[in-house]
């Protein structure tokens, strides 16, 4: 006797448990690779966008320039962008209550950068958890799967006279495929968190650099008027 052993006619011969298994496994993989494509497009904006901006920053052009584009622009900016019209709106609202103190304007310029700059990396991790969830937990969802397809099987074969090879194996191979479904969802899943985790890292060094070099540029112009400051180089 000749069995069918295609994925979709090994699914419809499987039990509820392992179809309810597979389904999940293989929604999960729908999402997280939309997911995946999502962080890319995203990354990959970032970056332009951070090298546009810093191109600008480090061109000649005056900060006042600077920070009304960045205004001008708004959400539409980068992170780089954004990090810098924060430190320059704190800097202003500062000089406008006549604080004279330098060491009072650069603190409240760093602190609020450092609070753009956690923004922005919030930003970046959002779905990065949820690619790591399905990476981890995937393969043991699919093992569940294959576990309760197998106890399912040997359930069945309790009530035959004759045990064979050919009389196992349609039982064995159906329960196998929940642990394949789940590999399938949990790989690239986990070669994309540590993509991502390191394309993320990189941009929040880039990041800090320039809130250190902008905080120097600062200090050198604490003196000033923000309408009148050089440019950066």
């Amino acid at each position: 006797m000749t069995h069918d052993f295609s994925i979709v006619a090994l699914m419809l011969n499987a039990s509820w448990v392992v179809q309810a298994v597979v389904l999940l496994l293989i929604s999960v993989s729908i999402i997280s690779w939309a997911a995946i494509f999502r962080k890319i497009m995203a990354l990959r904006q970032v970056h332009q966008d951070d090298e546009t901006f810093e191109r600008e920053f480090w061109s000649g052009a005056s900060l006042n320039d600077l920070y009304s584009a960045a205004n001008q622009r708004g959400r539409d900016s980068g992170p780089m962008e954004r990090i810098f019209a924060g430190g320059m709106r704190e800097f202003a609202k500062l000089r406008e209550r006549r604080i004279s103190d330098p060491s009072a304007l650069l603190d409240g310029a760093r602190r609020a950068m450092r609070a753009a700059l956690q923004r922005e990396l919030d930003a970046l991790e959002v779905n990065l958890s949820f690619l790591g969830s399905v990476g981890s937990v995937s393969p043991y969802v699919g093992l569940f799967g294959t576990v309760w397809g197998i106890m399912h099987a040997f359930t069945g074969l309790a009530s035959m006279a004759q045990v064979t090879l050919a009389t196992v194996a349609p039982g064995i191979a159906e329960a196998l495929v929940a642990t394949a479904i789940g590999l399938f969802a949990a790989i690239p899943a986990v070669l994309a968190y540590n993509r991502f985790s390191h394309d993320i890292d990189r941009i929040a060094n880039r990041l800090e650099t320039f809130t250190e070099e902008f905080s120097n540029i600062l200090q050198r112009n604490v003196g000033t008027s923000p309408s009148n400051a050089p440019s950066p180089r």
